[in-house]
Parts: structure tokens; sequence; C-alpha cells
């Protein structure tokens, strides 16, 4: 019977405990709610189960304490391994007003128990939960924070949740297993407060979580009922971002905000906002848009105001507050602020005014324009007691004034003005459009100028159309029915857009709207027909040659296929260089096909482009044609090779050396009129000859074996080669004769220094001398020039650095070979000590001269006042009997061409010592 008893037992509690693992999961909600575990001789009503389980049900499950603890008890309670009590954990809801003043009268007796007992077995543990997603979407929190303050109690308590998500509810199993769950270890973020982190794939967003919690301490472990929830139902947003306040053009004030996070579903927004003004008032109020207008707003008003978001639809958890954002009205507040509009437009400016702390009457509100201009009173109106409204009627565009591109319009308490004002940005809209169609006559370019508009930052623009069906009408207007143009800002300040394919007679009007954020404005019409605006190909296959026989430079070309109109010609030609001095020629026969001009020079290459145009004016004017060139045609061999210099590489002790052969190319005097190729020719010492052709190249390198071995270079063009050539002689005893005795180097300034030398007589012939110089203290290659030989000071033009050391080289070149040069490396210094005395002669001297050009130039007009002085007081002798016969006008004459003759040659006298110096 015993028996019976017990197995019917075992089946009730198998049957509740299957019952309650399915159907006892408490279902969290945004709300927060409550934890409580309290010692089993303590009852309490507040256990909460699933709808259909009896609280009955709930005693029967506390009597059996014999549960396997593999599994999980989800019933409410748990039994210690400490000890056999039993503690009960169950959930109640935030508005459990019994449950918690229950909870009081417990903790007050766990304070009274003795101090050998833990608090934990008296008492039991209680928390605060609330659980929330994270604005992000990537994390599940639950927050718990004990209902009794008690550090003592807490301080080495564990916490744990253990949690496993399942896609849908029919994946739920029935006992859920431990093995099938997660633990996450829950910190203490603040003093008494746990957070537990779950993370939360995207993925998995809409499906089921269930979790428990274990709060252990050294001598407890408390476990809550299974809990289930939808991390997206739970959703708790980042607070709303960019808090921004603003006076509308209404005389309201808008706040306006934004999410901080991008979230999968509307949401909603409440605002609460306090005023501080004559008038405090508050407010609080929920709305789906993402701003709000608070009317009524006063001048030297502050606000301040707080928004946070839920979920608009369905559950959800209020955000944080966002910070608090203040904003104060000014002592003036216009409405509009800013005004943009078009020339000869009327405008009109709204006005509250506060001074000394009140609202100044609007009848004595005066408006000033830029501080400078008083607003007749005939354009004020007066709105209210408080606003006064002023009105410009056929506005003039704004000049710029330096960095201020509009006007400012002041409202004004009698004769005391605000700083703050009113924009008003006027702009000419007459931009003005030009099309072009293009030479096959398919597609049509039109631009504008982007500089009228250029003042405002932040403007949009974009050029509108509409296309009639044949040409313009005579006074173009903005269609109410038109379509956008996509056009593109060029480099040089122009928009551009091209209209393809085209209606050649059809006619276009278009206009420009600029759109900016306070407001739009549109250009005059203006009306474009394709096929009048046509600008053709330039002339192709364009050719330009030298006439040797009859000295003309001859042009052909062919004219472009369209239009089919008649066309005229224009040809322009000069000289190829940098800096062309254009000739311009006219064709006005529209068949001719060629233009012969008379040129000066017949050795130079000429550049020659053409353009056209339709015949009757229409149209435009082609782009030039590609540049054509003239060749150069040879009239003679060049009158002699080019001047030659070498670099000699390798070891002085070996007898084979690299030498590398430089010469500068012909000009075209020399050449007659060009240079085709070089050709080199040696010859050695054992009447060795040979040649090399080196093509353009100005150098050649060559290997010196034999005692002597001696080059030169010859310049060959399409008639022949050159005669006369310089020839250089490599000779190994020719390199010990010195002949030059001294080398001096004295700068005069960073781009000239003067060399200086002195030669001993010798037995040999010399031909001239070449000067080597560079910088040592730069890889730089070395420069070299030919000096004649009867030559003994010389001026290099080059760049020289004071600072720097440079080299100089000065080597004879003799019939027999090159001789031994003389080295120096640094300018002499005896020159450079004179040169520094000498900086203060080249102060004083300029201002000799000015000096002089002012004293000159006061003789000359202190002259011609005293003439004119002088000639007033003289009677004429045609009036004067006395006066008969003398010529006053010579002596005169004769006196002032002696004063400018001294002039002249005090002015000479100083200029020569000028050049002296």
């Amino acid at each position: 019977m015993i028996c019976q008893k017990l197995y019917v037992i075992f089946l009730h509690w198998e049957f509740l405990y299957m019952i309650t693992a399915f159907n006892l999961t408490y279902p969290v909600t945004p709300q927060k709610f409550k934890l409580f575990c309290i010692p089993p001789n303590i009852t309490n009503n507040c256990i909460l189960l699933s709808d259909g389980i009896s609280k009955n049900s709930s005693n029967v499950i506390g009597d059996y304490e014999a549960t396997d603890e593999t599994e999980l008890n989800f019933s409410g309670t748990y039994i210690s391994n400490a000890s056999n009590t039993t503690l009960h954990c169950y959930f109640g809801s935030e508005h459990d007003k019994n449950c918690s003043s229950g909870m009081d009268n417990i903790e007050g007796k766990a304070v009274d128990s003795t101090a050998n007992s833990s608090a934990l077995q008296q008492v039991g543990t209680n928390w605060n939960i609330q659980c929330w997603m994270k604005g992000d979407l990537t994390l599940f929190i639950c927050s718990m924070e004990p209902l009794f303050k008690n550090p003592g109690k807490n301080g080495d308590l564990k916490v744990n949740l253990s949690y496993t998500l399942y896609r849908v509810i029919d994946e739920l199993p029935v006992v859920p297993q431990t093995d099938s769950f997660q633990t996450v270890l829950c910190s203490c973020l603040a003093k008494e407060c746990w957070e537990c982190h779950v993370p939360v794939p995207t993925a998995k967003l809409n499906s089921t979580l269930l979790m428990y919690l274990k709060i252990a301490s050294s001598e407890r472990i408390f476990q809550s009922p299974l809990m289930s929830v939808q991390p997206i139902n739970i959703v708790k947003p980042d607070p709303p971002v960019g808090l921004h306040m603003e006076v509308t053009d209404d005389g309201a004030l808008k706040i306006s905000w934004s999410s901080s996070t991008s979230i999968p579903f509307p949401l909603e927004y409440q605002v609460k906002y306090s005023e501080n003004s004559t008038v405090i008032r508050a407010g609080d109020e929920t709305v789906s848009a993402t701003s709000l207008l608070v009317e009524s707003v006063l001048p030297g008003s502050s606000y301040e105001v707080q928004v946070r978001s839920k979920r608009l639809d369905g559950a959800g958890v209020w955000s944080e507050w966002s910070f608090p954002h203040a904003f104060t009205t000014q002592e003036v507040i216009y409405f509009p602020a800013k005004i943009l509009t078009s020339a000869g437009s009327n405008v009109s400016f709204h006005c509250i005014y506060k001074h000394a702390n009140k609202i100044v009457s609007s009848t004595k509100i005066v408006w000033w324009m830029n501080l400078a201009e008083k607003i007749p009173q005939s354009q004020y109106n007066v709105v209210s007691d408080l606003v006064s409204k002023v009105t410009f009627p056929h506005v003039q565009a704004t000049k710029p004034r330096g960095k201020f591109t509009y006007d400012a319009v002041y409202c004004c308490h009698e004769q005391e003005c605000h700083h703050r004002y009113a924009e008003l940005h006027v702009i000419d809209v007459n931009i003005n459009i030009s099309c072009e169609t293009d030479g096959y006559l398919t597609k049509m370019t039109c631009r504008w100028p982007a500089n009228p508009i250029q003042s405002l930052v932040g403007n949009s623009l974009q050029l509108r159309y509409h296309r009639s069906s044949l040409y313009c009408s005579d006074s173009p207007s903005i269609h109410t029915i038109s379509e956008p143009k996509d056009c593109h800002l060029q480099k040089d300040g122009f928009y551009e857009c091209v209209f393809q394919p085209i209606f050649l007679l059809s006619g276009y009007t278009m206009w420009i709207r600029i759109n900016h954020s306070l407001g739009s404005l549109n250009s005059p019409p203006t009306c474009v027909v394709p096929d009048s605006v046509v600008r053709p190909f330039p002339p192709s296959s364009v050719k330009a040659e030298m006439t040797v026989n009859t000295g003309l430079l001859k042009v052909s070309w062919e004219k472009p296929l369209f239009p089919e109109n008649k066309l005229q010609f224009q040809l322009r030609y000069g000289l190829s260089g940098k800096e062309i001095q254009w000739k311009m020629h006219e064709v006005y026969d529209a068949k001719s096909k060629s233009a012969s001009l008379p040129v000066p020079d017949l050795c130079a290459v000429y550049i020659v482009q053409m353009r056209c145009k339709r015949l009757d004016g229409l149209g435009y004017w082609s782009n030039w044609s590609s540049p054509a060139y003239t060749a150069v045609m040879d009239v003679k061999v060049p009158k002699r090779g080019p001047e030659l210099w070498r670099i000699i590489n390798g070891d002085v002790t070996k007898k084979e050396k690299n030498v590398t052969l430089l010469w500068k190319p012909l000009m075209k005097n020399d050449s007659l009129c060009s240079v085709r190729r070089y050709v080199v020719k040696h010859h050695t010492s054992h009447n060795g000859t040979w040649s090399e052709d080196v093509g353009n190249h100005t150098q050649l390198t060559f290997l010196w074996t034999e005692q002597v071995h001696t080059v030169s270079v010859q310049a060959i063009n399409s008639i022949g080669a050159s005669s006369a050539n310089f020839n250089l002689t490599f000779s190994w005893p020719m390199s010990k004769v010195n002949i030059v005795q001294s080398l001096s180097a004295y700068p005069l300034n960073s781009s000239c220094v003067i060399l200086s030398w002195i030669l001993s007589p010798s037995d040999y012939n010399l031909m001239y001398l070449i000067m080597e110089w560079k910088n040592l203290n730069e890889d730089d290659e070395s420069k070299w020039l030919r000096i004649p030989s009867n030559v003994k000071k010389y001026y290099i033009h080059d760049y020289f650095i004071p600072i720097e050391k440079y080299q100089f080289s000065l080597y004879p070149i003799f019939m027999e070979g090159v001789g031994k040069p003389k080295i120096i490396n640094s300018f002499t210094q005896d020159d450079i000590d004179k040169h520094q005395n000498d900086t203060g002669l080249f102060v004083i001297v300029p201002i000799i001269i000015s000096s002089s050009v002012l004293l000159l130039g006061t003789l000359l007009i202190s002259h011609q006042r005293m003439k004119k002085l002088f000639w007033e007081d003289v009677p004429n002798p045609k009036n004067c009997s006395w006066a008969q016969g003398l010529n006053f006008q010579k002596e005169v004459v004769y006196k002032e061409e002696q004063f400018i003759s001294l002039l002249s040659s005090l002015s000479s006298s100083l200029i020569s010592t000028n050049r002296y110096y």
C-alpha cells in the first residue's frame, strides 16, 4: 500500500515537472521585474506561474526534495548541497508592492539575526532585473540590482547567466538539458550592480532566448526559474544625437535630432524641454518624426531639451535620455533671418526686439540697412504689438563689401541697434547661357559662368529646358513642363552640359535654377536653335612648305565636310618658338584651297594654323587646326664642324684610357640650315685612319691606346659634309707641356666670374684655349668653352653660389696636342676681399644717380617757372616804341640752350663715373 502511494506521488511529480519545464518559462518584458529567493520557513504569495498551473501545484513541487541534480529544476526551487534547506526563487513584476513589502519585513528579520549565522541562510537574496537588446543589435544585456542595499551581504556574490538560442518555438525541448546551455559570467560594473552580456548573432534576433540565473555565495547557490524572450522585441536604442534648435522663418522654435544607430524598425521619440523666459513653462511630447516645433518663441528665452527613443510598434525599451542641449534665443529675433532673392524682387523681414528685459513695442522699432542707411518709415508695417515688418521693393543686386556678400538689415529701438542682423542676399540671375553645335551636327554643348553665384555657399545649380518643335518664339518664357540636364563644373569656371541627339531646327528654351537652403531662383530663359550655333571643324590636311626659288611660304588645306554653307578662312603663321609673333591672313574665297605668303627667313621653321566660319556670319569660328610646320631646307654644306672637347677616364699610369669626345651642336648660321648627322674621323700615329657615324649624338667614347691620336668631327646635311673642322690631338708628350703660369678667378656676382691668366712663350703652335669648370660640392658634369689664343681675360656667365667651392681648369690646345692644364679650386682671395669692400659702392652709386635725376628735374621745373614770371613783367615790343627792333626772344633762347647744355654735361659726368665704378 505504501509502495502504491509512493508510485502515485512519483508519477504526479514527473507530470508536474514536465509541465513546468515547458510552460513555466518566465516571459521577459521591457519593464523591470523582481527575483525573490527566501528561506523555506517563510511563505509568500508572489510565485508566478504560467496559465493553468495553480499555486498548490507549486507547493507540491516544493514538498519533493529528491530532484536529480543532473536535470535543471525550473520549478522555482533548489536543494542546497550544504544542507537540506529548500530556498524558493521566483519572479515578481515591478508592480507587486505586496511582495516588495514582504521582503522588507524579511530583510528586517535578517538584520536582527545573530552574527554567527549568515544573512543569506536566513533571508536569501532579492533582485531588481531588467533586460534589453543593445541598440547596435549585437549584445543582449541583463542588469541586476539588489533590492536591499547591504554591501556586507552582496559583496561576495558570483552571478552567472546560462542561455541557449532556439530559432522557432517548435525546437524548444520538453526538458532542456544542461549541456545545451552556455554560461557567461556577470560582472559587477558598479557598486552592488551586475550586468550579464550575451552575444546574439544578427541572424538570430527573432529567435527565442532561454536563460536562467545562478547566484552563488560561499554558503548557498540560488537558481532562478527559466526565462524566455525574443531579443528583437526588447531593443533599447542608443540615445538620439545631433540635437539642434533654431528659430524658423515663421518665428517658431524647431527642435531636431537624429538616431545614432541604424535600427530595422521605426522609432518614436519623447521630447522634454523647459523654457525660461518672462513665463516659465515646460513640455513633454511624444512624436514619430525627428523634429518638433515649439510656438510663441520670445527673445532672450532659454531652452533645455532632452530626447529619448523607443520602438514605435510593439514592445521595446526606452533609450537613455540624450545629453541635455541648451539654446538661448537672442535679444533680437529676425524671421526669416536670411533671404535669398533675385534683383528686382520685393522682400520683407519681421522682427521682435527685447531691450532691458522688456519686449519693445513694434511701433517704436526702426530699421537700418548696413547701419549706414535708415530705411524710410513708409516701408514699415505693424504686424502685432510685438512684431514689426519692413518691406524692400525692387531690390538691387548685392554689391560685395570685402568678406560680406550680402546686405545687413538691422532692427533697432529708436537710435540703439543690436549687433545681430538679418541677411539679404540679392543675386543678379541674368546668367548668359551660350551653346554651340559640333562639326558633325550631332550634339550641342551649352555653357554658363559660375561667377555670379560663387558667393553662395552650399548652392546647387541645375539647367532646365523645354524643346519646341520648330525654331524659337519671339519672347522665350519658363515652361511649367521642363526637363533637367546634368551639367558639370569645368576647370575654367564654367558649367557645361551636352544635348545629344539634337533637332537642328528645334528651339531649345533653357534657364538656370539655383537651389539653396535659403530658397530657389531662376535665371531669365534663353532660346537656341542648334543650326544657328554651329562651330565647324577646322580645315584638314593643312600643309606648309618653303619654296626656295621664290622665297614664299605655301599653305594648302581641305575644307570640312559640314556644314554645307559657304565658309571663310583665317590663316595665322609665325616663327616656331615659345613666344610666337603671329601674323594673320584672311581668305574670303570659299573655293580656295591654298595661299602663298612671303617670309623673311628661309632657314627657319614656321608654324601655321587655320580656322573657318560660315560666310554669312552665323555660328562660331572653328578651333584652330593642328599646327603644320615647315621643313628647313638645306641650301649649302655646313660652314664648319662643331667645337669639340673630351673627358678622359682611366689610370694615368696605364697607356690605355677611355676618352669621351664631346661637341656642341651647330647653329643654323653655321649648318645652313640643318645637320642630319655627325661623323667622327680618327687618325693615329701609325697612319691609321677610320670614321664613325654617330648620327645626331653629340658625344662618342673611344679607347686611346697610341702615343698620338687625332680626332675631328664633320657635320653633314642633305647637301654634304663640312670641310673646315676642328681637330683635337691627344699626345702623351704634349700633355706635359706647361705654358700656363697662373690662373685667377674673380667673382663679380652670382652669375659672372672673371678669369685671367698668364702664358709663357712656347715653341709650339697654340691654336686656342679650353676653359673647364665645375662645382666640387655637387656631382654636376663639367662645363667647358673654347677661348681664342690671344685673349688674356674672359667672362664666364653661369650660376655661381658664393659659399660653394668651384674648380677652374685652363687647357692650352696646340696643333700637336693638348697641353698640361692649370687648375685652381677656389676663387682668388684678394679679389673676394676687394669685392666685399666695394659692396657699399654698388649701394651708393644708384643713390647718386637717383639724386642727380631728381636735381635735374627740379632745376628744369624751376627754370620754367622763373621764365614765366620774368616774361610777365616784360612789355610787348610791338606796343613799346623804345623797344622796337630789339629781339628779346633770341637772347632768352641762347641762355636756355646754355642752361640745358650745362645740365646735360653734369648728367653725363655722373653716368661716366658710375660706369667706372
